[in-house]
């Protein structure tokens, strides 16, 4: 028997469906407002012929870091491979204070088998030399596959799992060294200046006294901003844009281009720009 529906019944079927429809189309129309997929309000991008990656800034100033110190060291762009690799595998480019057992830092090194003390490996520029120091000693690294390489450093429960960074490690390789000009892109809401530390002599230390500073320590204190290497040029330029939102920096400017904070990030023509010289303010 075919059950029948009175008016009244079909009635609130229909006012109950209509809403059901009403409610839908609002929340869609809400999350799309929301847009969850929107660009984060801080972060970094490396775009190189070799690939593209998305970063924090957290993570990009670890990488101009490792950048810096291979070249303080007069290191190929294998070893800075190797290093990547071995930074993403271990603590994601990250700088952590903790890990397995006494493990810390970006490549999870533990003071207990002789690295260095907690607080010399919680600094980028440390911990990134010590790596290179054991890299160095390694046979014909620069042959090796990436993880057998970062295996003989590292010696891990798996030293398989540095292989599948090695492409990440090349598209970094490419941008923070300075091969490939103008790679890398940071954005972040105009930043506020750190609070001045007063130098030996009292007076404040400006944004860029500290940025300077700062690059001096990665790439040794006789470091400076000027450069006859364009590719010297981009890597200082580089890791002055991934520390801009640190140190309270607005501007950087090298070879026909600059970068500023309020500009989106991306790297603009500057006919102004000179080439033998990174300038940052």
């Amino acid at each position: 028997m075919r059950r029948r529906f009175s008016k009244g019944v079909i009635a609130i079927i229909s006012i109950v469906t209509v809403l059901a429809v009403g409610i839908t189309v609002g929340i869609f129309k809400l999350l799309d407002r929301i847009t969850p997929f929107a660009e984060p309000v801080e972060g970094c991008k490396v775009t190189t012929p070799e690939g593209s990656l998305e970063l924090e800034i957290d993570q990009a100033q670890i990488a101009s870091v490792i950048a810096a110190v291979a070249a303080r060291r007069r290191l190929p762009e294998r070893a800075v491979v190797i290093a990547y690799a071995t930074g993403i595998q271990e603590s994601k480019l990250l700088n952590i204070p903790f890990g397995d057992r006494d493990s810390v830092g970006v490549f999870q090194q533990r003071p207990s088998q002789g690295w260095g003390t907690p607080k010399q490996l919680t600094d980028p520029v440390y911990a990134t030399g010590k790596f290179f120091s054991a890299l160095v000693k390694v046979k014909n690294y620069r042959e090796l596959p990436v993880h057998q390489a970062a295996q003989e450093v590292q010696r891990s429960a798996d030293g398989s799992a540095y292989a599948q960074h090695e492409d990440e490690g090349k598209i970094l390789a490419a941008a923070f060294t300075g091969r490939v000009p103008k790679a890398v892109h940071c954005w972040f809401p105009e930043p506020t200046p750190a609070s001045a530390r007063p130098a030996a002599t009292g007076a404040p230390l400006t944004p860029t006294d500290r940025a300077r500073r700062g690059l001096a320590h990665a790439l040794g204190a006789e470091a400076t901003l000027s450069t006859d290497s364009r590719r010297h040029g981009w890597l200082m330029a580089t890791w002055s844009v991934t520390h801009a939102r640190k140190f309270g920096l607005r501007r950087v400017r090298y070879s026909g281009q600059s970068w500023t904070s309020s500009g989106g990030g991306e790297w603009k023509a500057d006919t102004g720009a000179p080439a033998g010289q990174v300038e940052i303010s």
